[in-house]
């Protein structure tokens, strides 16, 4: 259409001046660059409550990374047939020690939603449910502790993350460089057709 305008523009002009055509002028058609638009907002409050939703990831995006680190050290660590048993349940401890000096005070100051997106966003990330974290790495007892615990706030460390019920949140992460891990790629493949 731009070019359209543009070719009558110069046309409408030569045709006052009377001048020939110039041949060395070459008309080129850009393409333009293909635009993603995920996030669409019936009213203001959605908007706000999508860009508040934003702020809390960007707030626990680092307690996200070291629980993700974490959980692929010990992974790691555990899977080796060389160390026994004591062992890795001392090396499990000193791990755990290590997180809650590092940031127990900070994730007590989390508000519950912030605490809701974190166990999401933790499952997202490693595949597993917490609930499943806590009996593999510590055992069920605390697994059955700290579930009950969730479910009397309105959590379930038992779920497994699906991504096609989190549209929004798979767009905040998606926008900050956090794609759908690999292990979602076969499960899903319409992750934010909501928005299409």
């Amino acid at each position: 259409m731009l070019l359209t305008f543009s070719l009558l523009a110069i046309m409408q002009c030569r045709a006052q001046d009377k001048t020939p055509p110039v041949s060395d002028t070459v008309y080129t058609i850009t393409p333009l660059k293909e635009v993603d638009v995920k996030a669409r907002w019936k009213n203001d409050t959605e908007r706000y409550h999508y860009n508040q939703m934003k702020f809390y990831v960007t707030t626990i995006l680092p307690y996200l990374n070291a629980s993700t680190r974490l959980f692929n050290d010990l992974n790691t660590k555990v899977s080796d047939p060389n160390l026994s048993r004591r062992d890795k349940r001392q090396y499990i401890n000193t791990r755990e020690d290590e997180m809650r000096s590092q940031f127990e005070d900070k994730v007590k100051q989390l508000n519950v939603t912030q605490g809701k997106l974190l166990v999401k966003l933790i499952a997202r990330q490693t595949n597993v449910n917490i609930y499943s974290i806590l009996q593999e790495f510590k055992n069920p007892f605390t697994a059955i502790k700290w579930q009950t615990w969730a479910r009397l706030n309105g959590m379930n460390l038992d779920r497994k993350y699906d991504p096609n019920e989190e549209p929004d949140l798979e767009n905040i992460m998606e926008e900050l460089g956090y794609p759908l891990p690999p292990s979602y790629a076969a499960k899903t493949n319409n992750v934010n057709s909501a928005y299409l």
